[in-house]
């Protein structure tokens, strides 16, 4: 009898939580608006749009920043710009 009211109780707070963080996610309290999902998906500047692989340490990627789009490749000495719109910052390695 006291182990069924004592996993009861487990149950009782578990569903508690659950519905604590449903209801923080449902209404966007659950996190500070610089770290919301919401505005992450709106604000989204970087975005990775395909990769391919050469050899295990090597692979070209295709990236998108704001509107500019550039091929990067990454090796293990680093990365280099290989192609973009020559608006790429310093220590790119272009």
């Amino acid at each position: 009898m006291e182990i069924a009211r004592d996993v009861g109780a487990v149950v009782l707070v578990l569903g508690l939580l659950g519905a604590a963080v449903w209801l923080l996610r449902r209404t966007g309290a659950a996190l500070p608006r610089a770290f919301s999902l919401q505005a992450g998906r709106k604000a989204r500047r970087l975005e990775a749009i395909e990769r391919v692989a050469l050899t295990p340490q090597h692979a070209l990627h295709l990236v998108r920043f704001g509107r500019r789009e550039m091929i990067v490749s990454t090796h293990p000495q680093g990365c280099t710009v290989l192609a973009g719109d020559g608006q790429a910052g310093p220590g790119t390695g272009a």
